[in-house]
């Protein structure tokens, strides 16, 4: 049974591997078609700092990549073969190990120890904390759409087929996959946990509790092979609204950049942050925009500024700015776009069709 599970395993880590290569290219081509859509950032869930809508997609994407990293990872770990161990002392028959390993495609060869081997359950835990992991990304990524897909933000607009209206109120329309995406997350975040509990406190080698390792186990990659292309159609059918997302953007958002103008005429950070909140506090004060501030009315709070701040309103040169590495410009979220692209090509997975 220990062989058979790493035999069953590693193919089925194949195909949920498969499963968030998908979604991450989906994520990557909906990135570069859409990359001139401007969006709020949020943190703490408050109006933050313009960004592209395909700098959010590409955040998501990353973290599917840790995801898949990680699942290769234990793959690598769990291709190692326990058939051979006895109940824990080896067998008395000269048996090559080694060949039989090779001949069941075990790429680590041989289990060394045969205690180890027949009480080693490190591959099922490795695999139910990379699933409990994915989940919870997937429910982050789930709560972000369902906050964006409602009524108050509207910024995109969920598939029929992926959505259901309500069985009282026919103006709704709820995010039912998405809200059934994040609650699988705890089921995933129990199965880790249910096997955390059943072998902490076992002795060495083979206990009868260990037949109780497979049914999360089990669970957890069914949980999974249903979860992963439920969220595939999810993206590549949602319809994002640049309108509705354009119009929560608001002057405010640039206070960072009037910082930055500041830095940039060699007033150090620390001073330029208050100076901007000063400037945020005097539009509140005077009922106005922050942009409606005139370059004199701003020289009041430092005599840094120059007429030329008037360029700090602009959404687009805000994001455009951001230039470096990982930043919100074109140039680098389309460099994030090539990056995933690469990885995708450099790293195939069989395909095993279930």
């Amino acid at each position: 049974m220990a062989t058979d599970v790493r035999l069953w395993l590693r193919g089925e880590v194949d195909v949920l591997r498969h499963h968030l290569r998908h979604l991450i290219a989906i994520a990557a081509d909906r990135a570069d078609k859409e990359v001139d859509i401007l969006m709020p950032g949020y943190t703490h869930l408050q109006p933050a700092q313009p960004v592209r809508w395909s700098h959010w997609l590409l955040s998501h994407a990353w973290a599917w990549q840790r995801d898949a990293a990680r699942l290769a990872d234990v793959r690598a770990r769990m291709d190692v073969m326990p058939l051979g161990s006895g109940a824990l002392a080896g067998h008395a028959f000269k048996l090559d190990r080694a060949a039989l390993a090779a001949d069941l495609r075990f790429s680590g060869g041989a289990c060394p120890n045969s205690m180890d081997a027949v009480s080693d359950r490190d591959f099922m835990v490795e695999t139910l904390a990379a699933a409990a992991l994915l989940g919870v990304h997937l429910s982050r990524w789930a709560e972000d759409l369902i906050i964006y897909s409602s009524a108050e933000f509207g910024y995109v607009t969920l598939s029929d087929a992926y959505s259901t209206g309500s069985s009282l109120m026919p103006q709704k329309k709820n995010p039912d996959a998405l809200e059934l995406l994040r609650g699988k997350a705890g089921r995933l975040v129990g199965a880790h946990t249910t096997l955390l509990v059943t072998l902490k406190g076992t002795p060495s080698t083979y206990n009868k509790d260990f037949q109780e390792d497979k049914e999360p186990l089990f669970d957890a990659v069914d949980t999974l092979r249903g979860t992963l292309p439920i969220a595939q159609g999810v993206l590549s059918t949602l319809t994002p609204r640049p309108d509705r997302m354009r119009a929560r953007l608001v002057p405010e958002m640039l206070a960072t950049d009037l910082a930055d103008y500041l830095v940039r005429k060699g007033v150090p950070f620390r001073e330029t942050h208050h100076v901007a909140g000063a400037a945020v506090r005097l539009a509140e004060e005077t009922r106005r925009p922050l942009l409606a501030l005139t370059p004199a009315e701003l020289r009041t709070l430092h005599p840094s500024f120059g007429d030329d701040v008037t360029a700090v309103w602009s959404f687009e040169n805000s994001v455009e700015a951001r230039d470096a590495t990982g930043g919100t410009s074109k140039r680098a979220v389309l460099e994030q776009v090539a990056r995933l692209r690469e990885w995708l090509a450099s790293t195939e997975v069989p395909q095993q069709l279930a």
